[in-house]
């Protein structure tokens, strides 16, 4: 006899989602126990930090990744992570536990009343199994509707019961199949765009996520290369789809209507790749175009199509298309683009270094091809202007601005690449929703490098306070938090930072660890717009 539990370890397997991550309680316990020999098991000590952890694996190795999900109050402290992945595009399976089949309507403690409609709007599908048969292609289901585009969570909810009984004929076929999309635009669709491209006196391209997601970076680069055609990537990037000291690169968009709009004025042809049209989120209203402009949108995502405000859309896969436009694009007669200046580094004030200035050491020290997770949101500008990028799968940010992702997305990220480092750069803020991470990577023995910047304040807040004319706004201040102490705690190597050499030389030797390390550095505030 085939149970339900061998099965579905069979379908995870075929899959490739050999590693878990979770946090248990009893009703996961029985999918839990006599797990082969193959799998892994990543503990995070809380949900948020869990679905962080596997969302910034599934981004890293580009593949699903498996998360086990204690009943409604488990998936109730994931939900917060999940609006990083849904944004994302990220692949994740999450299932959770349930209670017995004869206790879920008494609504026995740990049932997980209308389980299938708790993580809705933010997965793709979300079901739980009518009968325990069912198990293993409700499972199935749900790694195919992950991991075709747009890519995205999904979630099953599973009784406990289930798991010992028999799997039945219907599990039989499940392991040996594959699910693929063909995504290809026409020829006549791709000559529409070549044509508009040609016709256009100053184009503008804008990258987003997706071309980073399906590395096609380097299409990207053709492309702009052989337009001689500025490059910006789309507001509040989660991901770095162009190297950002080329010659073209021009910066990330802001995340405003008006101030796109100014920033494109003049372009009258605007191709956006692989990015929503647009992720706004300060309201500063103007014209969603500039005068005389006309917009493209390429996206993977029906979705983002559909909701757009302006722009001909086309939904293709992002990295064929690219290819295919770099391939037959003729090169364009305009001059080369020079790159862009970056402004001198502020001073730091008495005991506070200039995050500015953070940046540079750190770009400096860190290997080239380094990985940058990032979830200090006041500084976001500054990193981008200070640190290069220009691999792919180098830069991860939360893409739906919901924090705790960083620290635990790092563990994640840096568990997915074991050839490059991966530097975590957390605003003290932020930190605080994913501390329980350091744990992971303790036990795991995950080298990352862990960099808060401590300014003792919501940085981004209070620059939002100005902007909205909110300036007594309540608890915009966090001072009195010693990283340094509780890292120790959760048995990391910590170190307060005393000055920019300090800094050069923790670094340093914290990059040539093979076990994790904090880096507290006391900041100065700056400007997040």
């Amino acid at each position: 006899m085939t149970t339900v539990h061998a099965a579905a370890y069979d379908l995870l397997r075929s899959n490739g989602l050999t590693t878990i991550f979770g946090n248990p309680g009893s009703n996961e316990l029985p999918f839990l126990d006599a797990m082969p020999a193959d799998f892994r098991y990543i503990l995070g000590l809380h949900e948020g930090v869990v679905v962080g952890m596997a969302d910034g694996f599934a981004q890293a190795s580009g593949q699903a990744a498996f998360v086990n999900l204690h009943a409604a109050s488990g998936t109730g402290n994931a939900m917060g992570a999940l609006t990083n992945a849904w944004y994302s595009h990220t692949p994740l399976v999450i299932s959770a536990g349930q209670q017995v089949r004869p206790m879920i309507g008494l609504e026995a403690m740990l049932s997980n009343v209308d389980a299938a409609s708790l993580p809705r709007p933010l997965v793709k599908w979300s079901a739980e199994p009518a009968q325990a048969t069912d198990v293993p292609r409700a499972l199935s289901q749900a790694i195919h509707t992950s991991t075709t585009d747009p890519k995205g969570p999904v979630y099953l909810s599973i009784p406990y019961d289930d798991w010992n009984q028999e799997s039945g004929s219907l599990s039989e076929y499940l392991s040996s199949r594959s699910v693929s999309r063909a995504g290809s635009p026409s020829v006549e669709q791709l000559e529409d765009i070549l044509t508009a491209l040609g016709e256009a006196a100053n184009p503008a391209l804008v990258f987003g996520p997706d071309v980073d997601a399906v590395r096609a970076n380097h299409h990207a680069v053709r492309l702009a290369e052989k337009l001689a055609a500025p490059v910006w990537i789309a507001p509040s990037a989660p991901r770095c789809p162009f190297p950002t000291r080329h010659p073209n690169f021009r910066g990330v968009l802001p995340a405003s209507i008006a101030g796109i709009s100014a920033l494109l004025n003049g372009h009258d042809l605007i191709v956006v790749i692989g990015a929503p049209v647009f992720r706004y989120h300060q309201y500063q209203p103007g014209s969603y175009l500039p005068e005389n402009s006309r917009l493209i949108h390429i996206t993977c995502d029906a979705g983002e199509a559909a909701r757009a405000p302006m722009g001909d859309a086309l939904v293709s896969d992002i990295g064929q298309t690219l290819r295919a436009l770099a391939d037959m694009i003729p090169p364009s007669k305009r001059p080369p683009l020079t790159a862009c200046d970056i402004p001198p580094v502020p001073d730091s004030q008495d005991d506070l270094l200039a995050p500015e200035a953070v940046f540079e050491v750190m770009n400096e020290v860190a290997p080239e091809d380094a990985i940058y997770v990032n979830e200090s949101t006041s500084t976001v500008a500054a990193l981008w202007k200070r640190v290069e990028l220009k691999h792919p799968g180098s830069y991860y940010f939360p893409a739906s601005g919901g924090l705790g992702f960083g620290m635990p997305a790092a563990v994640g990220v840096q568990l997915a690449n074991d050839r490059r480092r991966v530097i975590a750069v957390i605003g003290d803020g932020s930190a605080n929703y994913g501390i329980t991470a350091l744990w992971t990577a303790a036990q795991e023995k995950i080298p990352v490098v862990f960099i808060i910047l401590n300014n003792g304040t919501y940085g981004a807040l209070r620059a939002f306070a100005k902007l909205l004319n909110a300036e007594n706004a309540a608890g915009l201040d966090v001072p009195g938090i010693g990283f340094s102490s509780i890292a120790e705690g959760y048995g990391v190597e910590a170190h307060r930072i005393t000055s920019l050499e300090n800094f050069k030389d923790k670094l340093s030797a914290a990059l040539q660890s093979d076990t994790p390390t904090l880096l507290e550095v006391p900041t100065s505030t700056t400007d997040p717009f």
